[in-house]
C-alpha cells in the first residue's frame, strides 16, 4: 500500500527537522571554531604588542641611560678642563709676577748690568759668527755699547777667535715696556738668538713647569712618565 499524505508530510518534517538539527550543529562548529581561532589570534596580537611595548621602553630606558652618561661624561669634562684652566691661569699670573719682578731688577744698575753682559757674551757664544748686530731696548742702548767691549774680550779669550764684529740695531729696538735683555742677529738676519728676559724666563720657566705644577698641586696621578 502506497503512504498516506499525512505520512509524507511526516516524513518530510522528519527529514526538514533532521537536516536543521544537522545546520543548527555545524553552525555551532564553525562559530566554536571561529571564536577559537579569534582567541588565539587576539592572544597572538596581545603577546605581539606586549614584546614590542618592552622593546619600546628597553630602547627608550638605554637612550636615556646613554644620554645619562653623556652628560655625566660632559659634566666631568667641563669640571676638568675649569680646573686645567684655573690651574693654567694661576701659572701663567706666576710667570707674569716673575716678569714684573725681573723687569724691576733691569731697573737696578748696580745688578742689570752685570745681567746683560752675560746675555751678550752667551748669545756670542751661541752664534760663533763674525759680524754680529744686536737689537736692545732704546733706553740700553748706551749700556750696551759700553758692555759691547767686554763682552767681545771675553769672546775672543774663550773660543780663541780674533775676528769678531758687533755692533748695535740702530733702526729697530726692543719694545720699551719688553723687560730688558737682548736679541742677535747673524747673517743679515738669517740666524737670530733671543736673549731677552721674557725669553730667558720661558726657557726656564718651561724647564721647571713640571715641579712648579707638583708643588703648587700635587702629583699628577695621570703622567705616566716622570724625568
Amino acid at each position: 500500500m502506497g503512504l498516506s499524505e499525512t505520512d509524507v508530510a511526516k516524513q518530510i518534517q522528519h527529514m526538514i527537522a533532521f537536516i536543521q538539527q544537522e545546520a543548527a550543529e555545524k553552525v555551532e562548529e564553525i562559530e566554536a571554531k571561529a571564536e577559537e581561532e579569534f582567541n588565539i589570534e587576539k592572544s597572538r596580537l596581545v603577546s605581539q604588542q606586549r614584546i614590542k611595548i618592552i622593546e619600546y621602553y628597553d630602547k627608550k630606558e638605554k637612550q636615556i641611560e646613554l644620554q645619562r652618561k653623556i652628560q655625566h661624561s660632559n659634566l666631568a669634562n667641563a669640571s676638568r678642563l675649569s680646573i686645567l684652566k684655573a690651574r693654567d691661569d694661576y701659572v701663567q699670573a706666576l710667570k707674569e709676577e716673575a716678569r714684573k719682578q725681573l723687569t724691576i731688577l733691569t731697573q737696578d744698575r748696580s745688578k742689570y748690568p752685570t745681567i746683560l753682559a752675560n746675555l751678550i757674551a752667551q748669545g756670542l757664544y751661541l752664534l760663533m759668527e763674525k759680524e754680529v748686530n744686536i737689537r736692545c731696548r732704546r733706553n740700553d742702548r748706551d749700556l750696551v755699547q759700553q758692555l759691547i767691549p767686554e763682552a767681545i774680550q771675553r769672546y775672543k779669550q774663550d773660543l780663541k777667535q780674533n775676528d769678531i764684529k758687533v755692533t748695535i740695531d740702530e733702526k729697530n729696538f726692543l719694545a720699551d715696556e719688553s723687560a730688558g735683555g737682548i736679541e742677535l742677529f747673524a747673517m743679515g738676519g738669517k740666524i737670530k738668538v733671543s736673549n731677552t728676559i721674557e725669553a730667558r724666563l720661558a726657557m726656564i720657566f718651561n724647564q721647571i713647569l713640571p715641579e712648579i705644577r707638583e708643588k703648587l698641586f700635587g702629583v699628577n696621578q695621570n703622567r705616566k712618565y716622570h724625568d
